[in-house]
């Protein structure tokens, strides 16, 4: 795979995390892991984060029954467009991107 066509897919995976969760992510990695080293590491990021926030819809779900989990579900949701879209610029111009709040499921 050619660099910009790593570039697209890395970047299209990053922006249909905000609105599909974690399967645009999972579906990348499974499918564009072999593909190039760039598109990889983006595509096992992404997978990550998205499994993190994932995590923390779940939280916020049981949580909301006492109330606080509302504002977990806001945060957490506040949390993907934001470094969705950051990881996304990174990602269109070539550089590598760190998800902050991440834990590493698939290293």
């Amino acid at each position: 795979m050619n660099p910009s066509d790593e570039k697209l897919w890395s970047t299209l995976i990053h922006v249909g995390g905000i609105f599909l969760g974690f399967i645009p992510a999972l579906i990348g990695y499974l499918v564009l892991k072999d593909r190039g080293p760039f598109v990889r590491a983006h595509t096992r990021t992404a997978l990550n984060f998205q499994i993190t926030m994932a995590i923390g819809y779940f939280l916020g779900m049981i949580l909301s029954v006492a109330g606080i989990g509302i504002l977990i579900l806001l945060a957490v949701g506040i949390i993907v467009v934001v470094f969705s879209i950051i990881a996304a610029i990174a990602a269109n111009n070539g550089q590598a991107y760190s998800y902050p709040l991440t834990f590493q499921f698939i290293k």
